[in-house]
């Protein structure tokens, strides 16, 4: 220890025995973590205390990787129902009416002009090329990434092996599962409702779409090797796997149980893999709280989503005003405010304390204002930008003192 190290010790001490506090704000702050490598595993329509409370079907989620990673307590959906939070991922658009309804028919989308946030005001499903997304920012700074769809290509009169969007302005094929056949031995429960890079003409128009988004088989071979690895990495399990379905099409339980067994499957691959340990994150998240269903006399089901937010979110130009209520013949639903509800997240890292518990509010925006920090893009894509938005890993976050950032 030299002269100048002890001295500064012995005026801490003294400062300390006079009850003096040394100011935390002579600490500079903390750049982001030194992650380059990041994977998202979406799964369904469950809350916060389905998922992590004491009756939890899903003990490898709530109890072994919450001792493992960060467990994100005030983590929120952004929208009700599925396929606006997974836009949201990726672009940081509040979505429109149809993609509130999750778009069975694959609309063109329809504008006239963009908010100074960046929102495309209009209706429809597929949005312009103007409208930029997560994997544009990185292949303009030549990372890699690609999204893993369990189940992508399995019926091919469905779907396409690669990318898996449904054709232009035609019905959504995908909206079902499909079960096991002896045309299609493994049954087809893939969505693309739940594949967010089919929603944007600058990925579905160019080669990017089918390089990048394959079927999930594919994933194990990639990890085996750092190169073959994407930097960004997007996993959507299929309608059984991300506990959608219950029971599902092929005879498992579905739910949290299935969604649990997929979790065992993947993540210690994903774990073990170099990219991982050299310098990953892992983001276990759901896109949307769950709701209640009650069958009313008249045979219809009957569901209320509290849609609650955080993060002083915005609605965005396009939905209209809240509350909200649909009915048909099958269902009568109320919408009563325009978030996603409180669902929960896990970080896993290298870099992170592990059995850390963070209370800092925080939703899909903040998501993608973390994958765009750690990546250096830049500008934040729509509301990622959104002014007080605190990222994973800003001062503002209180994984800053609870999961002290390691740097090797």
């Amino acid at each position: 220890m030299n002269l100048l190290t002890t001295m500064r010790r012995i005026g801490a001490a003294l400062l300390m025995a006079c009850g003096v506090a040394v100011a935390a704000a002579a600490v500079p702050p903390m750049s982001q973590p030194p992650i380059r490598h990041v994977f998202v595993i979406v799964l369904e329509n469950k809350d916060f205390v389905q998922t992590f409370g004491p009756d939890s079907p899903a003990p490898y989620l709530s109890k072994s990787l919450t001792r493992q990673g960060v467990l994100l307590t005030q983590y929120f959906g952004t929208t009700h129902y599925s396929l606006g939070n997974y836009l949201a991922m990726i672009s940081g658009q509040g979505g429109t009416p149809e993609i509130r309804d999750d778009c069975e028919t694959f609309s063109d989308f329809v504008g006239s002009g963009t908010t100074a946030d960046g929102q495309a005001i209009g209706h429809g499903c597929v949005y312009p090329a103007s409208v930029r997304t997560l994997p544009e920012q990185l292949e303009a700074l030549h990372k890699s990434w690609g999204g893993y769809m369990e189940d992508l290509g399995n019926d091919p009169a469905r779907e396409a092996a690669t990318c898996g969007a449904p054709p232009l302005n035609g019905a959504d094929r995908t909206q079902s599962a499909q079960a096991p056949s002896a045309a299609v031995p493994k049954g087809d429960q893939y969505a693309a409702r739940h594949n967010p890079f089919v929603y944007f003409h600058s990925l579905i128009d160019t080669p990017a779409c089918s390089d990048h988004v394959v079927n999930l088989e594919r994933l194990a071979s990639d990890l085996k090797q750092l190169a073959t690895t994407p930097e960004f990495v997007f996993i959507s399990p299929n309608l059984c796997h991300d506990g959608h379905d219950a029971p599902c099409k092929n005879g498992e339980p579905g739910g949290l149980k299935s969604s649990d067994a997929f979790l065992k499957t993947w993540v210690p691959r994903i774990m073990a893999s170099a990219a991982y340990q050299r310098d990953g994150l892992l983001i276990v998240t759901f896109d949307e709280g769950d709701v209640e269903e009650v069958k009313l006399p008249d045979g219809r089901i009957k569901m209320e989503f509290d849609g609650e937010s955080c993060c002083a979110q915005q609605p965005g130009p396009n939905l209209g005003v809240f509350p909200q209520t649909q009915s048909d013949s099958s269902y009568l639903v109320t919408l009563r405010s325009f978030g996603g509800d409180r669902t929960g997240a896990v970080l896993l890292s290298p870099f992170l304390a592990p059995g850390t518990v963070s209370a800092t509010p925080f939703n899909h925006y903040s998501l993608l204002k973390s994958l765009e920090d750690l990546y250096g893009v830049g500008a934040h894509l729509g509301y990622a930008g959104q002014p007080g938005l605190v990222g994973f890993f800003d001062p503002g976050s209180d994984l800053r003192r609870r999961a002290p950032i390691k740097v090797r």
